[in-house]
């Protein structure tokens, strides 16, 4: 037991993401897409108090930088195999652009380069960093980058300005995520302010999060797309620019609050303009996914709902299955109006953590375990979580395996339909020390895994 222990402190804080093969729940059409850059060692030249806050598991927590500054990320312990490709995804809580009334602007990258580099691991490398992109003033709160690395172990966020200046602050947290087999888990959520209140990652339990603990195979990349104050005019003339720099695979459109408030844009023109960005995110290869208006007990929506609902029921009737239906809001709303807050529009704290966990449970539904998909047999979803090693019981023997197979896979490794048993962490970063843990904590005091 001590052996192991120690064997468990020795490890890398690097989460190594191994992929389960094995079905815990209904196969999805959804490749999934981890983080794997959860826990690696991070550098930053300014601050680097900060920089393991940028990948750690708390989105509340922040890399927080004085440009110019950098975040890179030691990512040799991965497996090469799973960051042959990768997504490069930062967040920051910023409206998510500078258009429409309510513009929030703090600390954001504007001007800065993705860069990687093939140094080996373990020592911060300060030469020979090749520029995999740039961009210059920013004006986005979040941004995914698609990265070839195959061949380098080392990856960075460069910003030579912060908030359009030198010296500007930055504060971010960086996500690195695998998509070598293809960019499948990844979404941009448009909206209005609800959007912008509810979708924000790093208050209370994020999207992405809702989705893993649904199951862990799958942690969704998530931005958020809200702004405050806009109506489908705004996202109509600007779907076009947002799309042409994301490589989101799923998009949604969650306008029409601000529509019927007053009935300011009128419905006949809300169809219009959500026909428009539909026809944008088909025609740039992405999936569109439209949600039902949110029920409000303000009259100034209220009363003119019913017909920008209606629009959005003849949308659905005309792509079929060109598009995602996503959460019926306004039903969601009418039957929970506690959730709502004292403006009978926008929802309360509580609402919008409950309206994350609805979007997540409508998501796995209509896309991740969507029609068409394989049931799993009884066989596959008896697990004996903690039983890595499958031989039908948890001992000391699982988590000896566990750290067995992330220090030398080439020598130890656990087959494809122990690996859901193997994963118990919960976390959605696959099997890492924290899975052998985890089975240590339950071996020493019965202490329940996650799972």
């Amino acid at each position: 037991m001590k052996k192991i222990l120690k064997a468990l402190q020795l490890m890398t804080a690097c989460a190594v993401s191994v992929s389960s093969l094995g079905v815990l729940t209904a196969v999805a059409e959804v490749t999934p897409n981890p983080v794997i850059s959860r826990g690696c060692p991070a550098y930053s030249e300014a601050n680097p108090a900060t920089a393991s806050a940028g990948n750690d598991e708390f989105y509340y927590t922040f890399w927080s930088g004085t440009s110019p500054d950098h975040l890179a990320y030691d990512l040799s312990s991965v497996p090469e195999s799973q960051r042959e490709k990768v997504i490069a995804v930062w967040y920051n809580t910023s409206s998510y652009d500078a258009i429409g009334s309510y513009q929030s602007r703090q600390n954001e990258p504007s001007d800065y380069t993705i860069e990687v580099n093939a140094a080996d691991g373990g020592e911060y490398p300060t030469e020979n960093w090749v520029v995999v992109d740039t961009v210059s003033d920013n004006t986005l709160s979040s941004r995914q980058h698609l990265v070839d690395m195959k061949g380098y172990n080392w990856i960075r966020m460069n910003i030579s300005k912060g908030n359009g200046q030198e010296g500007g602050g930055v504060q971010v947290n960086f996500d690195i995520h695998n998509v070598t087999d293809g960019v499948s888990d990844s979404w941009i959520l448009f909206g209005d302010s609800i959007t912008a209140i509810s979708m924000n990652n790093c208050y209370g339990t994020g999207y992405a999060t809702f989705v893993n603990q649904l199951d862990s195979r799958y942690f969704p990349i998530q931005e958020n797309g809200g702004i405050g104050g806009i109506t489908s005019t705004d996202g109509r003339n600007n779907i076009d620019r947002w799309l042409s720099t994301s490589p989101a695979k799923y998009v949604s459109i969650a306008y029409g609050t601000n529509d019927a408030w007053g009935n300011q844009t009128g419905a006949e023109k809300y169809y219009e303009n959500t026909k428009y960005m539909i026809d944008a995110i088909i025609a740039a290869g992405k999936i569109p996914v439209l949600p039902k208006i949110p029920y409000a007990t303000e009259a100034g929506v209220a009363d003119y709902l019913a017909d920008y609902e209606a629009e959005i029921d003849r949308l659905y009737e005309e792509y079929g299955d060109k598009l995602v239906k996503g959460p019926d809001l306004e039903t969601f709303f009418k039957e929970n109006p506690t959730y709502l807050g004292g403006d009978g529009v926008h929802p309360s704290d509580t609402g919008t953590e409950a309206l994350r966990k609805y979007w997540a449970e409508t998501m796995y539904a209509n896309v991740y375990t969507a029609e068409g998909t394989t049931e799993p047999t009884s066989e596959e979803t008896d697990i004996t979580y903690g039983d890595a090693n499958g031989d039908g019981t948890v001992s000391v023997a699982d988590p000896t395996l566990i750290m067995q197979s992330l220090a030398n896979p080439n020598d130890y490794t656990i087959s494809d339909e122990d690996k859901p048993a193997a994963d118990v962490s919960g976390n959605g970063d696959g099997i890492t020390a924290d899975d052998a843990l985890a089975i240590q904590k339950y071996l020493a005091n019965g202490t329940p895994f996650d799972t």
